[in-house]
């Protein structure tokens, strides 16, 4: 008896050394897709949600670690057709969601209501798209006819001297940075938070900063129009914003007026929106574009 006992105690163990990973369908569009393979047993969205996250709960409270994918019918039907593999089975399910685990979006489970992190995986899975896009325009420059030099790793060593330079100029605090682009087949937006720790370095995310610096080097590298606005926060004083235009290979700083401008206009409707209290909106330092420009200007 006690060498059953010994079997399941360690069985106990091993169960919490796994991490888990499962594929969520965070929208009903999504779910319903999934409804046409009959080994896909559920019905309803909201309570599907509601038994992921009664799973999700359960096994934190067993101490194993959870990881959620973003899980995609279409990418998961194209998944089983290029290996072979029956859809309509729930092993195949699982062998699609283990690949998600490396490739794909994911978001650790931390206790966390589901309200919160299916926002956080969408994301998730929009900067992931938003990056590896940008890294194909990007990919696609090729050499400078001038130089032979290629132009997507000009511009990305390019973009990340500006952002450091942005960052080193920057007032103490928390920063956060949106890039836009708009001359691309189709626009791109990408976020940057950059935050003081407690010991007095920055906390960057290296995922946004690969994602924002790729973003930056797509409106250099391509001469498209576009802007990098900053927002800074520290306690006790007032938040501050401001920006510079992109032009040519570098980034032009913009006037009071212009950031004021750019923040208080609805972007859909062109409607004005009122100023905020407690912020000042600045010229931006220059970046002194001169002495960190390449050589050629692609």
């Amino acid at each position: 008896m006690a060498h059953t006992t010994d079997h399941q105690t360690m069985r106990r163990v091993l169960r919490r050394e796994i991490a888990g990973i499962i594929g969520l369908l965070t929208d009903e569009h999504d779910f319903r897709a999934m409804r046409r393979y009959r080994s896909f047993t559920f019905d309803d969205h909201t309570t599907y949600l509601q038994q992921v996250e009664a799973l999700l709960r359960t096994r934190a409270s067993q101490g194993s670690h959870t990881t959620v994918a973003l899980f995609d019918p279409e990418e998961y039907a194209e998944f089983c057709a290029a290996n072979g593999l029956d859809p309509d089975h729930p092993s195949s399910r699982t062998r699609f969601t283990a690949e998600l685990a490396a490739t794909g979006p994911t978001v650790s489970y931390e206790g966390q209501a589901l309200t919160d992190l299916v926002p956080a995986l969408v994301d998730e899975a929009v900067r992931q798209a938003t990056w590896e896009y940008a890294a194909t325009l990007l990919a696609r420059l090729g050499p400078c006819p001038t130089c032979g030099e290629d132009i997507g790793r000009a511009a990305f060593t390019r973009a990340s001297d500006l952002i450091v330079r942005i960052l080193d100029t920057a007032p103490p605090g928390d920063r956060h940075l949106v890039c836009s682009v708009s001359g691309t087949p189709e626009a791109l937006v990408s976020v940057l938070h950059a935050d003081d720790d407690t010991d007095g370095s920055l906390h960057l995310d290296e995922a946004e900063v690969l994602e924002f610096t790729t973003v930056l080097a797509v409106g250099l590298g391509t001469r498209s129009p576009g802007g990098l606005v900053m927002r800074t926060s520290a306690q006790g004083k007032a938040d501050r914003v401001y920006g510079w235009r992109l032009r040519g290979d570098g980034l032009q700083p913009l006037t009071a007026g212009e950031v004021f401008d750019a923040y208080c206009t609805d972007i859909e409707t062109g409607d004005l929106i009122s100023p905020e209290s407690g912020v000042d909106y600045c010229v931006a330092p220059d970046l002194g574009g001169e002495d960190t420009a390449t050589e050629h200007h692609h």
